[in-house]
């Protein structure tokens, strides 16, 4: 069973929709028993760094998903905002993230070069593949995803990055740490890449 973590951000039943379209078992939660006895976790999000923090720990899934993901090694998903909250912190906010990425999150800067850059960043992107991972290996191109926040990482471990875009400049809009990967993209709304994707998430191995 895959659990989509419903922290009051985002829309999760998107994902959930995708997930069963590929014939994956899942469902939302926001009960830390349901992420206890989950085989894979989903964190996804949309919104502000400091107040998907502040959800996550009022209720009760902060410290549910630090014992599930450091202690127990469930596999986790981190879309847009879910994935900022795995790193250290973001300029958006004041509060530390959970720290499971060796990353930081910035504002896209307005200037590139002299040049207005569109922020916030919408639309579809195709990745530039860094190294393999299992999650776009049946892919026989570059795959292209949808796009849309204000914020990226700025990751200090290059290792952890295994694909990047470009948005006025390149950055790091997919990583690994072993069972913890985060997207910047969104699966749930790149159509036939987004269901290739989600579906190598649920089929690969703990």
């Amino acid at each position: 069973m895959i659990v989509i973590v419903d922290y009051g951000l985002g829309n999760p039943r998107s994902i959930l929709n995708m997930l069963n379209r590929v014939g994956a078992e899942a469902k939302i939660s926001a009960e830390p028993s349901d992420l206890a006895a989950a085989d894979k976790l989903v964190l996804p999000g949309v919104g502000a760094f400091d107040a998907g923090i502040r959800n996550l720990e009022e209720r009760g899934l902060r410290r549910a998903l630090i014992r599930q993901v450091m202690q127990e090694g469930t596999p986790i998903l981190g879309i847009c905002l879910g994935m900022h909250l795995m790193t250290r912190g973001s300029e958006e906010g004041l509060l530390p993230g959970l720290g499971w990425l060796d990353a930081e999150v910035a504002r896209f800067s307005n200037d590139n070069g002299g040049a207005k850059l569109a922020v916030p960043h919408m639309g579809w992107c195709r990745l530039r593949l860094h190294r393999p991972d299992p999650l776009v290996a049946d892919f026989d191109e570059a795959p292209r995803f949808y796009f849309a926040h204000s914020f990226h990482l700025r990751a200090a471990a290059d290792c952890q990055v295994w694909a990047s875009a470009l948005h006025g400049a390149e950055f790091p809009c997919a990583m690994r740490l072993d069972h913890i990967v985060g997207l910047q993209f969104h699966p749930e709304k790149s159509h036939r890449y987004g269901m290739a994707l989600l579906r190598a998430f649920a089929e690969e191995e703990g």
